[in-house]
């Protein structure tokens, strides 16, 4: 017996991660019947899966694709395009409809040949490509643009039954039109040929597929006949009535010379059927419906054998086949037709037929096979949006399917949307909405492929090739321009509803497992322009705080998490931790299962911030590989901000925030990290008995580390009571105080070093932020006079106006209170001799009369405090002093940063 499963066996999982064939998510519901991988012994296990797939290329695509693309439009609206456009805008029509057609047509086909295509078509490909907004709301569209076409075409096959059998007060004595006429009867027709399709439909694909190969093999014969017509039959005049008194006459010339030069050029006039004046646009609204049918066949994905093979070999063929119909045909009737016959008579493929019947068949034959193609398509996109479960309950009844697996839930509901489009009761009346929304599938489709293309994903690998982005980004272009030549009102009004469909599906909607296009994007170009971050070409203009948080606990740091993120000014914010243990002892990485807990909580939080996990088996070594590795080129961090090291008991952040209550939390995790796991994850708060984990030397010690890297170095304390701004405890806090000076070593610094500034600047761009722009920087200056009376007065107005003029040079708007530090520097202890060291120690008087002199100033005003940090002694013998004379400096100050700044950040230069 072995232990792992054959080499074999995993490179063939479905689910090996070194072969993944499937483009899209194994989770996304629409999977066939599928066996788990084996090893020895062990019995097959067979997941349940929707009936087996049975249609072919033949079958399955062409025929659906052909039969749609011919459907009303290839026998009643040939003369109008010819007879209003002429031979040579129609020709300009066909070839401007079929160059964007084939460059959606390639976009189809390098997209379906890159991985496994479920039921859905056209939806899934854009769902799995853009994501779940933009596929939505796009496949909703498609799918409404469907049920209108289905609507188009069965009131076609009404118009053509009624154009023959419709009775006609002026051919009274023709038995054949018996046919009572109006909206209402034509509703009625329409709603009876509409039942015959969902009829068809309830059945299933394959009952569709044998009916529709039946129906293509009488259109098939119907067309060879109208060509044989247009050689065999002789001039005739055709007589046109249009109901009342009205009779025209039409000529049929035969293949004349004369009849090809009337037709060539354009005589756009008013549609008898509508009463509306035509143009170049809106006979091109309705000679390209002829060729929305190019996803028939894409739709039946589910329903297909290989339709990774099928869709584009399928697709091409049809496209091929209907193109050179269309241009014999156009051709042909400028030949022979005169324009009163074109414009009068849509149908004069009938009377100039050998056998006029023959005409008929094709136009019953196509329309009801374009009715059911448009019909069971539409059905396929809904039931796959309503699997995706992107609508909520509006689309739950299309969930619905028979034991055969056909969705009869999305066929009904279908059907009831078409009979809806059916009250607009004439054909023309919606072509041009059936076309907007076609160009904005196909659009999307493109925008899809180019999204691919121009992400360079590694698992990007169409087998076909005939492609680029350059085709894509043109099939765009003419997309959109024709949506607005045809009609600029339902352009924009398509383009308002996608709008509101992507907003809709972006806020209800949680992340789906499918991947994101939009992140391969971000990463293509993130690393383009990081590229081009050169740290040679900074400028001390441009700088901006960079910042790595080391973060122990999440529950006790979170105030503290959002207070950096207000202080970051658009630049990086990076939340490291360090989890001790050492990599040689463990059976895996444990830092990697962890990431998803922090990504979630800084989500909760709402920060903008990355987040850096390491493993090493001391806090402070694992510091010392963050501050070197974490970032990238020219966006690493360049400020350490760490928790003060004391004893105060922590607080509980989780236990206060609802966001962290399990069963109270407002926004479920899109990514399965809900507040339970969260509590879980995160350990308790340690009580005060409870040691700390890290030693107060190698507090110190990372603070050293920090300095020796050149980093600048922030101690943050009291922030579990920093009262954040907007809040009703707010109102009392108005100033944000900053002490320039090393108030350890008043003496021995200026209130313009390096450091200082540094102090400035961060409080600054803390005021800056759009929550604390209501408070007033406040600079504390500690002087110390030489002597008292009018000497001393002099000196600290002296010190006033000389930092007044600094502020006005670097524009920071800040309050300037002078203190008198007289009555503090007495206390200080005496120098010591020279012993050796680096540092001479406070007395514990001194410390108690500076922190009470900071509080005092600034009283309960004070938001935040910024405060001078000195470096720590090189001594590490003095490390432990060093500490305590920063507690005692900050005991109780509130939200308190101690700063220490190696970087120069200000300019007073243009």
């Amino acid at each position: 017996m072995r232990d792992t499963c054959d080499v074999d066996t995993v490179m063939t999982s479905e689910n090996s991660p070194l072969l993944h064939y499937r483009l899209f998510s194994v989770s996304d519901g629409a999977l066939g019947p599928t066996t788990s991988t084996l090893c020895d012994g062990e019995a097959p296990v067979v997941a349940p899966g929707p009936a087996p797939r049975k249609l072919s290329t033949f079958f399955g695509v062409v025929v659906p694709t052909v039969l749609s693309m011919f459907s009303i439009v290839v026998f009643m609206r040939i003369g109008f395009v010819v007879g209003h456009a002429g031979l040579l805008q129609s020709l300009l029509m066909l070839f401007v409809a079929y160059a964007i057609i084939w460059l959606t047509v390639l976009s189809v086909c390098a997209i379906s040949t890159n991985g496994a295509v479920q039921g859905g078509g056209a939806y899934f490909m854009i769902s799995r490509t853009l994501g779940p907004e933009f596929g939505g709301s796009i496949g909703l569209m498609f799918y409404l643009a469907n049920v209108c076409a289905c609507g188009v075409y069965v009131l076609g096959l009404v118009e053509g039954v009624l154009d023959i059998f419709g009775q006609d007060s002026s051919d009274l004595t023709n038995p054949l039109r018996s046919l009572p006429q109006g909206y209402g009867y034509s509703y009625l027709y329409a709603s009876v040929v509409l039942l015959l399709c969902l009829s068809v439909c309830l059945v299933g694909a394959s009952i569709y597929s044998q009916a529709a190969f039946f129906i293509f093999i009488l259109v098939t014969v119907v067309l060879l006949s109208i060509l044989l017509s247009f050689l065999a039959v002789g001039p005739r005049q055709i007589t046109i009535r249009h109901g009342g008194n009205i009779t025209l006459i039409g000529e049929y010339t035969g293949i004349n010379r004369t009849t090809l030069h009337n037709n060539l050029q354009a005589d756009y006039s008013l549609d008898y059927t509508t009463g509306n004046l035509m143009n170049f646009a809106t006979v091109f609204a309705v000679m390209f419906n002829g060729c929305t049918g190019i996803m028939a066949g894409c739709n039946m994905s589910g329903e297909l054998k290989q339709p990774s093979r099928a869709i584009p070999i399928g697709t091409i063929i049809a496209v091929v086949i209907t193109f050179f119909v269309y241009l014999i045909l156009f051709i042909f009737t400028a030949l022979t037709c005169d324009r009163t016959l074109l414009l009068e008579d849509y149908g004069f493929f009938r009377p100039i037929n050998i056998w006029p019947p023959f005409v008929l068949i094709g136009v019953y034959a196509t329309s009801l096979s374009a009715s059911m193609s448009t019909l069971i398509g539409a059905s396929r996109i809904l039931h796959a949006l309503a699997k995706d479960d992107l609508f909520g309950i509006l689309l739950a009844p299309a969930k619905l399917v028979s034991k055969g697996g056909n969705p009869w839930g999305a066929v009904v509901y279908t059907w009831a949307l078409v009979q809806l489009v059916l009250l607009a009761g004439k054909l023309n009346t919606i072509a041009g909405i059936v076309t907007v929304f076609y160009l904005m599938a196909y659009a999307a489709i493109d925008l899809a492929c180019l999204a691919l293309e121009w992400a360079s994903a590694p698992n990007f690998r169409p087998t076909f090739r005939l492609f680029s982005w350059h085709t894509c980004l043109l099939g765009i272009l003419s997309c959109l321009v024709m949506m607005f030549l045809i009609n600029p009102a339902y352009a924009s009004g398509s383009i308002v509803l996608l709008l509101l469909l992507l907003g809709f599906i972006h806020f209800r909607s949680s992340s789906s497992s499918w991947g994101y296009i939009s992140q391969a994007l971000i990463f293509h170009q993130v690393r383009k322009y990081l590229l081009l971050l050169d740290v040679r070409k900074e400028h001390v203009k441009f700088w901006r705080p960079q910042i790595l948080l080391m973060v122990s606990n999440p529950r006790t740091s979170c105030q503290l998490i959002k207070f950096v993120n207000d202080l970051k000014k658009g630049g990086l914010y990076i939340m490291g931790h360090v989890e001790t243990g050492d990599l040689d002892t463990l059976p895996s990485d444990p830092v990697q299962a962890h990431y998803s807990f922090w990504l979630s909580l800084v989500d909760k939080l709402n920060v903008k911030a990355f987040v850096d996990l390491t493993l090493s088996p001391s806090v402070r070594h694992g510091t010392q590989q963050l501050l070197r590795i974490t970032g990238l080129g020219g966006m690493k961090p360049n400020t350490l901000v760490l928790g003060f090291y004391d004893d105060a008991t922590p607080e509980d952040y989780f236990l206060q925030d609802s966001a962290f209550t399990p069963g109270l939390s407002p926004h479920d995790d899109p990514f399965g990290v809900d507040a339970t796991s969260l509590q879980a994850h995160f350990p308790p708060v340690r009580s005060p008995e409870t040691p700390h984990h890290l030693a107060a030397k190698e507090y110190v010690a990372i603070i050293s580390d920090a300095l020796k890297m050149h980093k600048n170095i922030v101690l943050a304390r009291g922030f579990p009571s920093l009262v954040r701004p907007g809040t009703s405890s707010s109102n009392a806090a108005l100033y944000i105080d900053v002490w320039p000076q090393d108030l350890l070593r008043p003496q021995a610094s200026a209130y313009v070093d390096v450091c200082s500034l540094f102090l400035l600047q961060m409080a600054c761009i803390l005021n800056m932020a759009a929550s604390w722009r209501r408070y007033q920087l406040r600079v504390f200056l500690c002087v110390e006079s030489s002597g008292g009376g009018n000497s001393s007065n002099s000196g600290l107005l002296a010190a006033e106006v000389k930092f007044r003029e600094l502020l006005i040079k670097l524009r920071i708007r800040a309050a300037i209170r002078v203190v008198d530090w007289d009555r503090v520097a007495v206390l200080r202890g005496q120098s010591l001799e020279h012993t050796g060291l680096t540092r001479e120690p406070n007395s514990a008087e001194y410390l108690k009369a500076a922190n009470q002199a900071v509080l005092e100033e600034g009283g309960m005003e004070s938001a935040v405090r910024f405060l001078y940090l000195p470096r720590p002694p090189a001594d590490p013998a003095l490390h432990e002093r060093y500490l305590e004379e920063l507690d005692a400096l900050t005991q109780g100050l509130g939200p308190t940063l101690l700063i220490h700044g190696l970087t120069p950040v200000t300019c007073t230069e243009l």
